[in-house]
């Protein structure tokens, strides 16, 4: 309890110190803390034990030796706040992901200065922290992992960078919320065969095979008819797949409607209609969505696929923190 209140009262008194959610920070003096590291309080320790002695025998050299090693403990109080004091940080564009995946959050971090900035450490909220040396006067980009549970934007959330160079006598440390966040889409089911096009007809059944043009090439899927298995790919070890079709007679318009699968809950009827948005646009087919209070035209190409998929990760008011 004493810890968790204790932790509760620092992030408070943080969120007061440190400015809102920016695109880029730069780390001022106010924004950077140092403290000792266990190593230093024990470096601390034996310098009052060594001064304890010399004083005791009067010895001459033991009071030098105290008060250089004294010496060198102050001066790495500056050296450590240099190494982080001044550092720029600018958040990238993060690619979306679905849900499970790692999100990847990219970072710019800048080196105006003319020295070297050496074993900086980026530790992300829940995420494994990332090592990084940088060159005079550069700008490196780094990526941040975080794990996503659901569907919707997953922001970085507080970034803790900090330092113990040169001797890891001291942690120099600064906090930073950077306005950055994911697009998590919700996890697309295993395999899901494609509903029937709003003509009426099976994508690639064997009447569509007669009226129809040859269109494409996907994967087979259960149900597909052995007349749409393209064998020679087959034989070449090219895999099992199935042939698309498409014509005049609009048979290769899909409708996905939220509201026909009735059987299932809302995040199971979501992970299918993912997988039928991907397996559409993979086939080459058109394709439309609807939603219980909106409605995606036919389209197809990466465009409308995206848009597809961001109506599903932020459907029902989903918003930022809750892809976590």
């Amino acid at each position: 309890m004493p810890r968790a209140l204790l932790r509760r009262w620092r992030e408070a008194w943080a969120r007061r110190r440190h400015p809102p959610p920016q695109t880029a920070q730069t780390l001022t003096r106010r924004r950077v803390y140092i403290l000792p590291t266990r190593t230093g309080w024990l470096f601390a320790v034996v310098l009052i034990a060594m001064l304890i002695g010399a004083i005791n025998y009067e010895n001459n050299l033991a009071y030098a030796l105290t008060f250089l090693l004294a010496s060198v403990g102050v001066v790495s109080i500056l050296h450590t706040y240099r190494n982080l004091g001044g550092l720029g940080v600018r958040a990238g564009r993060c690619r979306p992901v679905f849900a499970g995946d790692m999100a990847v959050f990219p970072i710019a971090v800048s080196n105006g200065d003319a020295q070297s900035r050496l074993a900086l450490e980026f530790i992300p909220g829940d995420g494994e922290p990332r090592v990084v040396d940088l060159a005079p006067r550069s700008t490196t980009w780094i990526e941040l992992h975080q794990p996503t549970l659901r569907r919707g934007r997953r922001p970085l959330g507080r970034l803790t960078i900090c330092t113990r160079f040169p001797l890891g006598l001291l942690r120099a440390w600064s906090q930073v919320q950077l306005r950055q966040h994911c697009v998590v889409y919700p996890r697309p089911e295993a395999e899901a065969a494609l509903p029937p096009p709003a003509g009426g007809r099976g994508v690639g059944s064997a009447g569509a095979q007669g009226a129809d043009d040859f269109a494409s090439l996907r994967g087979y899927q259960p149900g597909d008819s052995l007349r749409q298995v393209h064998w020679k790919a087959l034989a070449r070890e090219q895999g099992l797949l199935s042939k698309q079709y498409s014509g005049s007679g609009g048979g290769s318009e899909l409708y996905f409607d939220y509201a026909s699968l009735t059987a299932m809950d809302g995040e199971a009827r979501l992970s299918r209609l993912c997988r039928w948005v991907l397996d559409a646009e993979r086939a080459g087919l058109r394709y439309g969505l609807t939603l219980p209070g909106g409605t995606l035209p036919i389209g197809t190409g990466p465009a409308h696929q995206q848009q597809c998929l961001e109506a599903l990760a932020f459907f029902g008011g989903v918003d930022d923190g809750a892809g976590t």
